[in-house]
């Protein structure tokens, strides 16, 4: 019996997708999983009998995924499982900036009295634009942002879309009416809007600076519904001052933004609908499984996926290890078993290689293998 531990109120329609090979334990010091939403592990411990941590979602700034690298813990993430709710929120931020919805809505609800007269006489003061033939430039192409620029290409705007990393697989989803520049710097003076859609991390980290706003077209939207740190609030404040940005949309509230200018402010909403949920508890419950149950990773942020399926009898062995030389060798010739299958794949520092055998692994085997130089974890898999 496997045992999994929840942070955080975990989607029923996720956990509904364990086996009866599972069970739910409140001691994370018990568990061989754990499914998380955003609550803060960083300072967390873990025992040796966890395995994994799938985080119901696509950010792991919560979690110390190097720590747990080197542990031998697995963790996952759930890339597009709620791309489609961050999609339209983005458009929902897109119309509530450029028609001062909230504005609007604020004045007519602090009315008292004769309130329909009031309105027809003062509602001019909230008058806004149409977003339909105005261009937007999109920041990362990825899961989610590729399919925010579609979307405003259907919805009659001019896209423009900016990724370092652009893969193949994202270019194939990506509208062909979407334009895609080689610079960041070749988008920015032809924007009305602007909404990015990176990772958050040393890289990204304070990316809409003063630099990149200072490029925009005068009285340009931002809109942030990415991370918090992908852009810098100093810089961001000057720019609403001087009216180079005339608002910025965030889904990140800090004490800060309340003393800007033409800051709306959503708290946190972009993933948080029950479709949203349900789809990344699925997604986490189910990388879990495949990889307590069969070794396969899919989706990791700190170990390469390999998937070679279903184990065949009589033993697969999986071992997270560091990405050195010679590796390989030193794991096979240990191995006296006829290797049927086998594949090896590296991420950054780390490495995870699955072999299917032809018989059983010995205790001598296994501890040989142990012993090697830069092995993290070994297990052996049945089916």
């Amino acid at each position: 019996m496997y045992k999994v531990a929840t942070l955080n109120k975990i989607s029923p329609v996720g956990l509904a997708e364990l086996t009866d090979k599972y069970e739910i334990v409140e001691n994370t010091d018990e568990a061989n999983g754990i499914v998380v939403r955003s609550q803060d592990m960083k300072e967390m411990e873990f025992k040796d009998d966890l395995l994994c941590i799938a985080r119901a979602g696509v950010g792991v700034n919560n979690i110390n995924t190097e720590k747990c690298a080197e542990e031998g813990i697995v963790v996952f993430n759930t890339p597009g499982a709620n791309a489609n709710a961050v999609k339209e929120i983005v458009i929902a931020a897109a119309l509530m900036a450029s028609r001062n919805l909230v504005e609007g809505s604020n004045w007519a609800s602090g009315l008292d009295t004769d309130i329909a007269k009031t309105v027809e006489k003062g509602k001019s003061q909230f008058k806004g634009n149409e977003i339909k033939g105005k261009t937007i430039g999109v920041i990362g192409l990825g899961g989610i942002g590729g399919m925010v620029a579609n979307a405003f290409v259907q919805l009659g705007l001019n896209v423009i879309g900016y990724d370092a990393y652009l893969s193949v697989r994202n270019a194939l989803h990506l509208s062909k009416h979407a334009r895609v520049v080689e610079r960041l710097e070749d988008m920015l003076p032809e924007v009305d809007f602007l909404t990015v859609h990176v990772h958050a991390n040393d890289e990204t980290k304070g990316m809409i600076n003063a630099a990149i706003l200072s490029q925009l077209k005068d009285g340009a939207i931002v809109l942030n519904y990415s991370r918090a740190a992908i852009v810098d609030d100093a810089a961001m404040k000057d720019a609403l001052e001087s009216g180079k940005v005339a608002r910025y949309v965030t889904d990140f509230p800090e004490d800060n933004l309340k003393e800007m200018k033409n800051v709306i402010m959503t708290p946190h909403l972009g993933a948080s609908t029950d479709e949203a949920e349900d789809n990344c508890a699925v997604m986490a419950v189910e990388e879990m499984m495949d990889y307590i149950e069969y070794g396969n990773i899919t989706h990791s942020v700190n170990y390469p996926d390999v998937n070679m399926g279903r184990p065949c009898d009589p033993a697969r062995i999986a071992l997270l290890h560091k990405n050195v030389p010679t590796m390989i060798s030193q794991i096979t010739t240990t191995l006296k078993a006829n290797i049927s299958n086998m594949t090896n794949r590296s991420f950054k520092n780390h490495a995870y290689t699955l072999l299917d055998l032809d018989e059983n692994v010995t205790a001598e085997e296994l501890e040989a293998l142990r012993n090697i130089q830069g092995i993290i974890r070994v297990r052996v898999i049945k089916n």
